[in-house]
């Protein structure tokens, strides 16, 4: 019996997505529970695999707009692969010259056949590209034998013929055709930037948007890192960075100040029991913001572990929509960028937003008047003034600052 592949569920308020790839070409014999497809919502790229082993029929093709429900494929199990699956080779191509016969007493060589190509996530096909690898040479890890970003990161490059990688000012090629003239390059905006657009200025129109600054002395947390980093990866098995530091920081001060983890819904002032903390991450397809559940029942080990694996899942394209939804507060670091200062813009429907910049040496003037050299950040919190005071959002913004450079009142948490 035909299985119909039908566009799943994505997320509470996702109800279309592009069909930016097929994984898996018209005709092709796939298996069970193998990608077959990749779709773009504005949120994140979703693969979506088979349900069934046969062969796939396509119903709709790249730049396609489809919605929850539609077919996008058919899968029927037992059939012949078609002529577009077998790929035969052009009848202009020359016959290949018939194979000698071997001396005495040596064994027959098997016969050539083509290895099916592998299929590769877009995550996947990326590195391949820019090491300039050969995808039938990488040994896959993942489920039947799938390659998996790490395995061609671990694949080494071979030394000779291995082609260029493109320049890194080089456009990706599009999925839709662009539009080009004498002077510019017209693309278009996929799903994820077209969403950032909206959100940004969703943010702007509905929001009363204003910023109070401060700045951190972080000798004392940079002081607590150099001393206890090597102790702390080999008991945790991860490294302390510190963003955990400040998102200890910052679940602690929503505690004190309970608005900045609020929302507005029409009339209604929401808040927030848990903190749902989004971390905000730059990927090649533009600004995405994972989201570390529960992050106020962490310590800075699950803090840092999660953070971390939530950053490689945005890196790989791999987030799913649920891991994009329902933040409450969003931390974004344009520092790592060299950002001296900033304002950021809210993440809808949060109510605040901490930026964090550049470490730099400054100049300080401490209480007894002695100018000395310390390592500084200035911090900008952006918040909804309609739902926070101005004493709120620098009283949570303090608390920030007073833990970030006293670190063990996190600890006592005081």
């Amino acid at each position: 019996m035909t299985v119909e592949v039908k566009v799943p569920r994505l997320a509470e308020s996702i109800s279309e997505a592009t069909l930016v790839e097929w994984l898996k070409a018209d005709g092709a014999s796939v298996r069970a529970d193998e990608p077959i497809a990749s779709l773009e919502t504005d949120k994140a790229t979703v693969d979506i695999v088979a349900d069934a082993s046969g062969v796939l029929t396509h119903s709709h093709k790249v730049g396609d707009v489809v919605k929850v429900g539609d077919v996008l494929g058919r899968i029927a199990p037992g059939a012949t692969p078609t002529a577009a699956a077998t790929a035969p080779a052009p009848a202009s191509t020359p016959a290949p010259a018939p194979t000698p016969a071997p001396a005495p007493g040596v064994p027959a060589a098997p016969p050539a056949s083509a290895a099916p190509a592998p299929v590769l996530s877009p995550a996947v096909r990326r590195v391949v590209e820019e090491r300039g690898l050969d995808p039938a040479a990488i040994v896959g890890t993942g489920p039947h034998g799938r390659i998996l970003k790490d395995d061609a990161m671990r694949a080494p490059v071979a030394p000779v013929d291995v082609p260029a990688p493109a320049p890194a000012s080089a456009a990706p090629v599009p999925t839709i055709p662009t539009e080009e003239g004498e002077d510019v390059t017209v693309v278009p905006m996929n799903r994820i930037r077209q969403r950032i657009a909206e959100r940004l200025v969703q943010a702007q129109h509905t929001a009363a948007i204003l910023t109070t600054f401060n700045e951190i002395d972080m000798s004392r947390v940079m002081d607590l890192r150099a001393r206890h980093k090597d102790a702390f990866e080999k008991q945790h098995g991860v490294k302390l960075g510190f963003m955990s530091f400040f998102a200890r920081a910052c679940v602690l001060a929503l505690a004190d100040v309970p608005a900045v983890n609020a929302e507005i819904r029409g009339t209604d002032m929401v808040f927030h029991r848990r903190v749902h903390l989004g971390i905000a991450a730059s990927t090649g397809r533009g600004l995405v913001v994972p989201v570390v559940r529960d992050a106020d029942r962490m310590d800075l080990a699950g803090l840092e572990r999660e953070i971390g694996r939530m950053a490689q899942r945005a890196r790989d394209g791999q987030l799913t929509p649920q891991e994009l939804s329902g933040g409450t507060f969003t931390i974004t670091n344009g520092g790592v960028f060299g950002s001296l200062l900033s304002t950021p813009i809210l993440n809808p429907p949060q109510s605040g937003i901490l930026g964090m910049h550049k470490i730099e040496k400054r100049p300080v003037v401490l209480d007894d008047d002695r100018i000395v050299v310390r390592p500084m950040m200035y911090v900008a919190l952006s918040y909804d003034h309609r739902i926070i005071d101005g004493q709120q959002a620098v009283t949570f913004l303090v608390r920030v600052k007073e833990r970030l450079e006293d670190p063990e009142r996190m600890l006592l948490r005081i």
